[in-house]
């Protein structure tokens, strides 16, 4: 499984922060004529975009042109099991991109409508996000 992995990173470990609020870029339709655009503020790992991509591409079958606009650039460390408080933080298990409610997460172009709104709706069901299916007509 090829999963989507920074090649660099400024810091190895980072603090959670806050994912409050709407989200004022990547909220439009931009390269595709369907976009999938979560509803809520969430964080995606990069195995559940992975899936989501997958879902797409094995619906259309290979068909149509899908962008993926999220990447997963944050660090999430875990400390092992039976480790008790204190010691320091954990080690980076795996990346999150951090999600805002109204950003468009993948979107899917030369296809029909029809196939284009089944195989967004199958690849919603692969992400911790609700989500809705939108076109490149609606903003």
């Amino acid at each position: 499984m090829a999963l989507l992995l920074p090649r660099k990173e400024a810091h190895r470990k980072v603090r959670k922060g806050k994912n409050e609020g709407v989200a004022t870029r990547c909220n439009t339709v931009a390269f595709g004529d369907f976009g999938l655009m979560s509803l809520d503020n969430e964080r995606i790992t990069s195995r559940q975009i992975e899936a989501a991509r997958q879902a797409i591409n094995r619906y259309v079958k290979r068909g149509g042109k899908v962008w993926i606009r999220i990447f997963p650039h944050t660090p999430v460390t875990k400390k092992p099991l039976d480790v008790k408080m204190g010691s320091g933080k954990g080690e980076p298990q795996f990346h999150v991109a951090k999600v805002k409610a109204g950003t468009v997460m993948f979107e899917i172009a030369d296809v029909t409508e029809a196939q284009a709104r089944e195989a967004l709706r199958l690849a919603s069901h692969k992400l911790p996000v609700r989500c809705k299916i939108i076109k490149k007509e609606e903003f």
